[in-house]
C-alpha cells in the first residue's frame, strides 16, 4: 500500500523476513549451521504473501540447510484466503479449494507440517484431518519453530 510514499519505502527498506534475514546471515557466514537434531520429512507450504514479497524460497533454504531433512514444498493456494476461509457460508468452499494442498501434504506422510502463514496453516491441518487412508497426522509447527528444534533449544 502507498508504495510511493517516501515514509512507507523507508520502513520497507528496514525490513526483513525473518527467514530472509537468516538466509542473508548464512550467506555472510554468521548462522550457526551446525544442527544437533535432524528434523525427518517436512511438507511446507508457501503462503500467498511471501510470494507477492518476491524473496525467493527463504524459509525452504533454511529448513533443507539442517541435515536428515527432507522438504516437500507446496505452492498452492490452501483456500484460506484471510477470513474469508472462516466464515461458515464459504467454509466448505474453501476446504475444496485447497484439497490439492491437503492431498499433496498427506501423500508425502511428513514428520512435520509448516507455513509462514498461522491462517493457512491451521486451515491445511483441518484439511489433512478430513483425508481418509493417510497414514498419519503430521505436527503443525513453524518454520521457527522448527529450526528451534533442530538446534536443539528447548520449548
Amino acid at each position: 500500500m502507498f508504495p510511493d510514499e517516501e515514509d512507507v519505502r523507508v520502513v520497507r527498506d528496514a525490513m526483513f523476513d525473518p527467514f530472509e534475514y537468516l538466509m542473508a546471515r548464512r550467506r555472510d557466514g554468521l548462522l550457526k549451521t551446525e544442527f544437533p537434531r535432524a528434523l525427518g520429512k517436512v511438507a511446507y507450504h508457501v503462503p500467498c504473501h511471501q510470494r507477492v514479497q518476491k524473496i525467493g524460497p527463504k524459509t525452504k533454504e533454511a529448513l533443507e540447510s539442517v541435515p536428515g531433512t527432507e522438504v516437500l514444498v507446496v505452492e498452492r493456494c490452501s483456500g484460506h484466503a484471510g477470513t474469508w476461509g472462516v466464515k461458515e457460508e464459504f467454509h466448505d468452499a474453501a476446504l475444496k479449494i485447497g484439497r490439492p494442498v491437503f492431498r499433496a501434504v498427506a501423500d508425502f506422510a511428513p514428520d512435520f507440517f509448516s507455513s509462514d502463514c498461522q491462517l493457512a496453516a491451521h486451515h491445511i491441518e483441518e484439511g489433512v484431518g478430513m483425508i481418509e487412508g493417510k497414514s498419519k497426522n503430521p505436527e503443525l509447527r513453524h518454520p521457527i519453530t522448527l529450526l528451534r528444534m533442530a538446534y536443539g533449544l528447548p520449548d
